[in-house]
């Protein structure tokens, strides 16, 4: 499988191509969070923790956000090209992250998934991650909203 892509660490100049890929991934919520200036802030504070997969043409194939808080590492927006899934781009992309994550130290790493997209949560299951039913997540604008 790594003869047929390559991955490396996600930059800036990788944005617009992230972007267009998790536009077109059913179950990736995009909002004003990942604007091109969030994005490069994220990555600022989560230097070495993000990837993208290329094709052994060069093309963009797969990303995956990650980060941590200090205590506990998050995964992001892990997409894969639909013609590319099934390859172990999406595996190899989350590996990267938690060896990056577990090399800070961390010893847990959550991920979120939209609560209906069945396709993304057969994936984490299926690379080993487990369903937590007794969290719910909840949130709230800090920026002036109710």
């Amino acid at each position: 499988m790594s003869d047929q892509f390559t991955v490396r660490e996600f930059c800036m100049n990788d944005y617009d191509a992230a972007y267009a890929l998790w536009e077109a991934s059913e179950g990736i919520g995009l909002s004003a969070a990942d604007s091109r200036g969030n994005m490069e802030y994220f990555l600022s504070r989560n230097p070495g923790l993000s990837f993208v997969a290329e094709s052994s043409i060069g093309s963009f194939v797969g990303v995956v956000l990650g980060g941590y808080d200090g205590r506990r590492g998050y995964l992001h927006h892990c997409a894969v090209t639909r013609a590319c899934r099934g390859q172990g781009i999406g595996r190899t992309l989350v590996d990267h992250s938690l060896a990056a994550l577990a090399a800070l130290g961390m010893r847990k790493c959550h991920v979120f998934v939209i609560a209906d997209n069945e396709e993304g949560r057969k994936f984490w299951r299926r690379v080993g991650w487990e369903e937590r039913t007794t969290i719910l997540v909840m949130s709230k604008d800090v920026q002036g909203g109710t």
